[in-house]
């Protein structure tokens, strides 16, 4: 029988979920790199027990973390918990090096206006290669693009896409100015999506040389020219892999659709009771079937009413259901992260979401019906899941 892993990152560790296809009795393993913000792990496709984390602390900086037994053990490619001569914790994989000769190190919009020196400060997101598991691309902040070709030992910067002419122009979010999401296409090696918060989304269709911004159709209140090339505030992406190319986008406000690959935008909003929020994913088998979080407003981060609800579309968007069937609805005034949203590749699709309450709900039926998986843990940052043959 297929086994489903399920990966989370909180904001105090690592911790690992596992269950039989039938994807009711749950292991809980953890936490792994406990008290650190781990923002983000992720299983190889090719090889499922190679799993990479991004360990990180404001204190003590950014170490890249990865298991090769389907993360019963962790070792950090870059080399460990060092010292530094001032005597801080420090690994060898936290060796972001923006290309400055590539692409010269210049400045980005600040909250305030002005201009601002590019620093790194930690791994967002990481993508996992759909062919190579020693292959791996890394979204950092202040934002850029980082590959890894020899299992996170180390790693170099795409400088294309920060050197990009509209680089001055990019600004951080709330959150600050993070690469957050990476989307590969699986029929054209050469073609990646990326988004930034708050840049927008950026496209290369040769194996990330160039970059181009696919932002056109984007429309956004907060900004002076609300149809800007950048600027706009793009909180996830998602795709489904049986049909590159079709987008799915939780924007700041709005959930858009692109039909051709991020060059022209619409809304698909539809009759949402708020088309705020961050989280968004497609079905696995269903490339027109999508779920969203919504979340009352980007000042009031948690559901309408304090109910907690998931908002399933089986038209690509416009029609919406309330999928409400095992989740509180009333006194739950938690948020769902961007990349705390994933499906399972099961025969009948499985939908899982983490809470900022430290909530893990997953839906065996594509949503129909749901049960938390775990209610404890720290506010969880991501979650992903790899189906296990």
């Amino acid at each position: 029988m297929s086994k489903v892993r399920v990966l989370v990152g909180t904001k105090k560790g690592a911790f690992v979920l596992t269950a039989d296809g039938k994807r009711e009795n749950w292991q809980v393993d953890g936490p792994f790199f406990a008290g650190w913000e781990v923002y983000h792990l992720k299983g190889s496709p090719v090889n499922p027990d190679r799993i990479y984390a991004s360990q990180t602390s404001g204190w003590f900086g950014q170490i890249i973390q990865r298991s090769d037994d389907g993360g019963k053990t962790w070792m950090a490619p870059g080399g460990g918990q060092q010292k530094s001569p001032q005597g801080w914790p420090m690994g060898e994989s936290n060796r972001f090096v923006y290309d400055a000769a590539a692409a010269p190190l210049t400045t980005h919009q600040w909250y305030d206006g002005t201009q601002h020196p590019w620093e790194f400060k930690r791994v967002w997101h990481l993508e996992p290669s759909l062919t190579d598991a020693d292959a791996v691309y890394a979204g950092v902040e202040d934002a850029a693009l980082f590959y890894s070709k020899d299992g996170a030992h180390s790693w170099q910067e795409f400088p294309g896409l920060r050197g990009h002419g509209t680089g001055p122009q990019w600004q951080p979010g709330a959150g600050g100015m993070c690469l957050h999401t990476i989307v590969l296409d699986p029929k054209d090696p050469n073609r990646i999506y990326i988004a930034i918060s708050a840049a927008g989304a950026f496209r290369t269709d040769d194996g990330g040389q160039t970059w181009k911004p696919i932002n056109k159709g984007l429309r956004s209140q907060f900004i002076p020219d609300h149809d800007a090339e950048v600027g706009h505030c793009v909180h996830h992406i998602a795709m489904s892999p049986r049909r590159p190319g079709v987008l799915f986008m939780q924007k700041h406000w709005d959930v858009m659709r692109s039909d051709d690959g991020g060059d022209q935008w619409r809304e698909v909003s539809g009759n949402l009771p708020t088309d705020f929020g961050f989280a968004i994913d497609v079905h696995a088998h269903e490339p027109e079937t999508i779920y969203v979080a919504p979340i009352t407003s980007d000042s009031l981060h948690y559901p309408m009413e304090g109910k907690l609800q998931i908002w399933r579309s089986k038209t690509g968007g416009n029609e919406w259901q309330a999928m409400t069937d095992g989740l509180p609805q009333k006194d739950c005034y938690v948020n769902v992260l961007r990349d705390a949203m994933a499906v399972d590749t099961l025969e009948d699709c499985g939908v899982y979401f983490g809470t900022t309450g430290g909530q893990v709900y997953a839906s065996p039926d594509g949503g129909d019906h749901w049960k938390p998986i775990v209610r404890d843990l720290p506010a969880v940052l991501s979650v992903e899941v790899q189906t296990l043959s």
